[in-house]
């Protein structure tokens, strides 16, 4: 039997088990698995109702009493609420606005479509359909209908936006080729290009999804 050079030990030593568990420990993942301050407020409540009005209530409490603790309750509750927010529990994350087609752009559907109107007006026909292209994908991606990952291109977008609005299909492949021919081939755009886009994009704002929000864009 061939013999190895050395054993590794089958468990830790002291001092090796600590320092495994700090470095497993300094892991983010565990510091934003913390309950928020909302969280213990929630909790801290929860626990003083079912005191107060449970099997657990002092028998010598009179009805005004536990009233006005429930009260108290309430309105820490809604404190808690207006500083920090709703609980992590049914707090829904949201994609952060900024890289969009690989471009760092911060602006929200509205400023988007407010700057490709300006460009419009000063006939720079291309720049406006880029920017109105921008919009449609920004404001899904407000809506939660279409996740904007980094690296999504603008086909992959409209596949995804196509899942949630089919009957639009056809019309957001054509504004993603216009996009491209502008951004990538060169293209100077055209009045009429950059009129189809913003009416795609009225009408895709006034539309329900036809399916669960959260569709890719990959």
């Amino acid at each position: 039997m061939t013999m190895l050079p050395f054993e590794p030990p089958l468990t830790p030593d002291g001092d090796e088990a600590r320092r495994l568990a700090e470095s497993e420990l300094a892991d983010p993942v565990y510091a934003a698995a913390q309950p928020t301050p909302l969280d213990r407020i929630a909790q801290a409540a929860g626990d003083l109702l079912d005191s107060l009005f449970g099997a657990a209530a002092p028998p010598g409490l009179g009805p005004a009493l536990l009233v006005a603790a429930a009260v108290v309750v309430v309105g820490l509750v809604v404190v808690a609420f207006v500083v920090w927010g709703r609980p992590r529990s049914i707090r829904r994350e949201s994609t952060p606005l900024g890289l969009l087609f690989d471009d760092d752009d911060g602006r929200d559907a509205a400023a988007l479509r407010r700057d490709a109107a300006a460009a419009a007006a000063r006939r720079e026909h291309g720049s406006a359909s880029i920017l109105r292209f921008r919009a449609i994908a920004r404001g899904l991606q407000e809506r939660g209908v279409v996740d904007l990952p980094p690296g999504a291109t603008v086909h992959a977008f409209a596949r995804g936006a196509a899942a949630a609005f089919p009957a639009h299909g056809e019309r957001l492949d054509a504004a993603a080729d216009e996009f491209d021919a502008v951004r990538y081939l060169g293209s100077p755009g055209s009045a009429e290009g950059y009129e189809r886009i913003a009416a795609l994009d009225d009408d895709i704002a006034a539309a329900r999804p036809a399916r669960a929000e959260g569709t890719g864009a990959r």
